[in-house]
């Protein structure tokens, strides 16, 4: 059986079209934000003769215990409700943050930064669901008085003084001073439509791998790409929301997939030049 004869997966999907279409769906988003990277130059130094590596033992020993990686969904699902009644493994997770947030991460070299910022967006992430779990969507967290907004623009992480959103971390430190597109692969947004959440700490030995495989495992996946014939196919909400992260075009997009699809996308992107609408499944991430 091909991809383009599989049924996608289930779930509630927030669909945005093309054209008018298009607009309608940013509405329907409510507060995602889908803001263009705005460098926070004030997080751009680093050290590079620093060799120091930093310790995210307790982030691994939380995922070996939480994230659940052999779902037949293929996506990787975390046990918020295992953990929302294992209060020394809620504070293994405070305190993992805490020691995140007491590091000056400037003083390090640049790719121990990088793996910081992932290590520490999920981290967040992850506190911030426990906190309001249970939950039917990572978007009916927020401070705000607009539904559905999730919690991106609120305050949740505190670096060298500096209070942090999950957004400034993703679109004014990570995305300008990277310019990776495979950031999105790493950060997790705890919902079903996100790449998954890496079953090991992001360090910078196995950055480049780990990002790599990240890429690949969500772009041949259904909730990454999918080609239903020759002249449609639907893609995540991401490279729309993002697209200027991914050659700002259709076309950009459609390259970036044909550089990690595998078996039958692989051969179906060879020479697909039609339409793509865009989905995403806002479900949490979670066992059912």
């Amino acid at each position: 059986m091909t991809r383009s004869t599989q049924a996608r997966g289930g779930g509630a999907f927030d669909s945005v079209r093309l054209g008018l279409w298009g607009l309608f769906g940013l509405l329907a988003l409510g507060g995602v934000s889908c803001a263009g990277p705005s460098i926070d130059e004030s997080w751009a130094d680093h050290d590079p003769s620093n060799a120091e590596r930093l310790d995210h033992s307790d982030w691994q020993a939380l995922l070996d215990a939480y994230l659940i990686t052999d779902d037949p969904s293929g996506v990787n699902l975390v046990d918020y409700a295992k953990l929302k009644a294992n209060p020394a493994d809620q504070q293994r997770l405070a305190g993992y943050i805490d020691y995140l947030q007491g590091l000056d991460p400037r003083q390090y070299a640049r790719d121990v930064q990088m793996a910081y910022w992932i290590n520490l967006y999920n981290a967040v992430t992850l506190r911030v669901v426990l906190d309001e779990y249970p939950v039917e969507s990572i978007k009916d967290i927020h401070e705000g008085l607009i539904p559905n907004a999730g919690p991106w623009g609120d305050v949740h992480a505190m670096v060298a003084g500096q209070p942090l959103t999950l957004d400034n971390i993703e679109h004014d430190i990570l995305r300008p001073i990277w310019q990776d597109n495979r950031i999105h692969y790493g950060v997790n947004c705890a919902s079903i439509g996100c790449p998954n959440l890496a079953p090991e700490p992001y360090t910078a030995e196995n950055l480049e791998r780990l990002l790599d495989q990240a890429a690949r495992d969500y772009v041949n996946h259904l909730r990454g790409a999918e080609l239903l014939d020759e002249a449609f196919g639907v893609v995540s909400s991401i490279y729309y929301w993002y697209q200027e992260d991914f050659g700002n075009s259709d076309a950009g997009v459609l390259e970036h997939l044909r550089k990690y699809a595998e078996g039958d996308l692989a051969e179906q992107l060879r020479d697909f030049d039609g339409s793509l609408d865009h989905e995403y499944d806002w479900s949490l991430n979670a066992p059912n």
